[in-house]
């Protein structure tokens, strides 16, 4: 990113290049997509989200810490948590005894990590983490929704789906709109803007690990990371 790009070009459109091109620059696994395309079954799912639990606990569990803080404070909505929905999907998908069973993969555990050095000590690369968790789920995380509703007969947007249901988000693009103002408000200066962009791409190859080694654990191969 050059002066000339970065006075010119919003940063909200920065990052959501940068996180384009993550999707080829990175390698993954098509995990997702075998799930979702009907070749891995329901456990598979259940397996994906416990893992989300703990990206999820790690990214909300900061928020009280940051609040006031002049750089991720503005993006800690309420609307957006997901803890919760998680939980009750869990719940749905492995009992009332959910808890005592679900285990982190070492590639979920590496990222929780990273998550919890940023919102200890980078309050802007942990802004890059939660703008590419949240905005993927309100885009791409639909996709997952609809397709699981049809694979495993949840009901629409019922318990094992309700963590890609927004239910007090009830304009997504405007929302999605006012989030990308915030960002190109961000009172950062170019270098950090840069470091935030490389954040960015590092959340993509770090969900790209999850999905390598869910992939390995139930047989999938491929290409298949976050959708932004």
């Amino acid at each position: 990113m050059d002066a000339h790009t970065s006075a010119r070009t919003p940063f909200s459109a920065l990052i959501r290049t940068a996180s384009r091109e993550a999707h080829s620059e990175v390698r993954g696994s098509s995990f997702m997509e075998d799930m979702l395309g009907g070749r891995l079954g329901v456990a598979a799912y259940r397996r994906y989200t416990e893992q989300l639990w703990f990206v999820y606990r790690a990214l909300e569990g900061a928020a009280d810490t940051l609040t006031a803080d002049p750089i991720a404070g503005p993006f800690l909505r309420p609307e957006l948590v997901r803890t919760p929905e998680l939980e009750r999907d869990l719940a749905h998908l492995g009992g009332r005894g959910w808890r005592a069973a679900i285990r982190p993969l070492p590639a979920t555990e590496a990222y929780v990590a990273r998550i919890a050095d940023c919102a200890r000590d980078w309050p802007a690369g942990y802004v890059a983490h939660h703008y590419t968790r949240y905005l993927g789920d309100l885009s791409g995380g639909q996709i997952v929704r609809d397709t699981a509703e049809k694979a495993w007969g949840f009901a629409r947007k019922g318990d094992g789906v309700r963590f890609y249901v927004f239910e007090d988000i009830g304009n997504p693009a405007a929302f999605k709109r006012e989030y990308r103002a915030l960002l190109d408000a961000l009172p950062v200066d170019d270098l950090e803007k840069q470091r935030m962009v490389e954040e960015c791409k590092r959340a993509y190859a770090l969900n790209t690990d999850v999905f390598e080694e869910l992939s390995a654990e139930f047989g999938g191969d491929g290409a298949s990371p976050l959708s932004a």
